[in-house]
């Protein structure tokens, strides 16, 4: 489905990509355009010859604009889109080498972590019929145990093939014994076993625990020695108790897992993280300079922070557990607020870095009342889809809609403004006492209209003091 996904993108304009964020995020035409020719670009780079095909870089971005605007959804979005590894981090999260606190090369560790899993993922999703017969075989030796699963008697037993137990019977015994079996297969594969109780057995390793609590780097050291030990040191067998209906779950992604080549996937995962992967770094204006006008003390590891970004965003090597990673062809999209510091306050090696500039514009009334209506995923639709689970029928008029988009907006402008994030505060306002009573409602269709928020909501709104605190 992945790869279906990933050939469907490769064949799409830049302005299609855009009609397709169209369906999650409002407005921000121009970031939207700017990401859209960023990621298209990737792909006509996969088409030009190898001698050039090594000069294109990515042209990385920079978002500047308030929170709340779809900065971090744009991306996001976009990742999902292509079916590319997508991380976000926060740049205040990293500190300058020698300060307690995250490397900046960890952000390429997880890219690589994360693109590991889309693409094993992938490759035990095309070996899940096989997996699911072996499943199907460890829980009928579970319910139909035979000499197999007896304990060996003698050192001889030991390189006896996993069929000799059922070659050990006689003509009869394996006939009976495969008929039983037979029998039990259709009872499982129907259904009607799934409430039955069997006994797993299940490996689990417990390797020593190694690193620096408080100390995150030392702590990814030790995940490392951790998962090395691992492997070295024999894993424990134990059994388990579960249902059959839990046994299948459980045993599905085990048994896919065996039958895939993690060598494969490693290497595809890591040719995936350096030619498709993005970055979202937030909160860059934070690191920049003119953002510590606003304290007194000292700042001892913004410049720092920004130093070791650049030759991350330049192209360098990481080392990583699955192998070396070049950052050379990663997609940085950085993001930032640049209400208190500018983009010029960044240090200028890492502003060239970043050549495209794209503004997002603060959302409008309107915006907020297209935000509530149009998107895929609006919160409005998760609310009337997650209530029909308890029979209840909720509504949104229109004019309920532009009362709840006119309360956020008045809010935004009276308190601090955080974007579209403010609709949410609204909303689980408005639909608190529903989303409480629903399961005890005598009318099942309820109607959200300009009356009912104001019913809802009104004496709070107008209340300053109070909604600074509820609002």
């Amino acid at each position: 489905m992945e790869n279906e996904v990933r050939k469907s993108f490769e064949d799409m304009t830049p302005r299609e990509i855009v009609k397709e964020l169209d369906k999650y995020i409002v407005g921000q035409h121009e970031a939207k355009k700017a990401v859209a020719i960023a990621v298209r670009n990737r792909i006509r780079r996969q088409r030009v010859g190898e001698e050039l095909k090594k000069e294109i870089v990515p042209k990385n971005i920079l978002m500047i604009g308030p929170t709340g605007v779809g900065k971090t959804e744009i991306a996001r979005r976009l990742a999902q889109l292509s079916g590319a590894p997508f991380v976000k981090v926060e740049a205040t999260s990293f500190t300058e080498v020698g300060y307690v606190g995250r490397n900046v090369d960890s952000m390429i560790r997880e890219l690589v972590n994360v693109s590991v899993n889309m693409v094993k993922q992938e490759y035990m999703k095309q070996v899940e019929d096989k997996a699911r017969k072996a499943v199907e075989e460890r829980i009928l030796d579970a319910l139909l145990p035979n000499s197999r699963q007896r304990k060996p008697q003698g050192l001889i037993d030991l390189f006896q093939p996993a069929s000799a137990g059922v070659q050990r019977m006689s003509a009869e015994e394996r006939a009976n014994y495969r008929s039983k079996r037979r029998e039990l297969r259709e009872k499982l594969r129907s259904g009607e076993l799934d409430d039955e109780e069997i006994e797993i057995e299940i490996e689990e390793s417990n390797p020593p625990m190694f690193g620096m609590i408080g100390v995150p780097d030392m702590e990814e050291i030790g995940i490392e020695i951790q998962n090395m030990f691992g492997n070295l040191l024999p894993k424990a067998r134990k059994k388990k108790k579960m249902k059959v209906s839990e046994a299948k779950r459980y045993l599905l992604p085990i048994e896919s897992e065996k039958l895939i080549d993690m060598d494969k996937v490693v290497q595809e995962a890591l040719h995936r993280a350096e030619n498709r992967g993005v970055v979202f770094i937030d909160e860059m204006d934070k690191v920049a300079g003119g953002a510590s006008g606003r304290g007194g003390g000292p700042d001892v590891s913004r410049e720092g922070v920004q130093r070791d970004l650049l030759p991350i965003v330049e192209g360098t090597t990481i080392v990583t557990k699955y192998g070396t990673v070049r950052t050379d062809y990663i997609l940085f999209i950085a993001a930032g607020a640049f209400h208190v510091s500018k983009p010029s306050d960044l240090i200028p090696e890492l502003q060239g870095r970043f050549p495209l500039r794209v503004e997002l514009s603060p959302l409008t009334e309107h915006d907020f009342t297209r935000i509530l209506r149009e998107p895929k995923n609006a919160i409005t639709k998760q609310y009337e889809a997650l209530l029909a689970t308890e029979g209840v029928e909720l509504i949104f008029t229109d004019d309920g809609i532009e009362e709840i988009a006119r309360i956020a907006f008045e809010l935004n402008e009276k308190l601090e403004n955080i974007g579209a994030r403010r609709l949410y505060t609204v909303v689980e306002k408005v639909l608190e006492d529903v989303s409480f009573e629903a399961p005890d409602l005598p009318e099942p269709r309820v109607v959200i209209d300009a009356a009912y928020v104001q019913s809802k909501i009104g004496d709070i709104y107008r209340d300053e003091d109070v909604s600074a605190y509820i609002l």
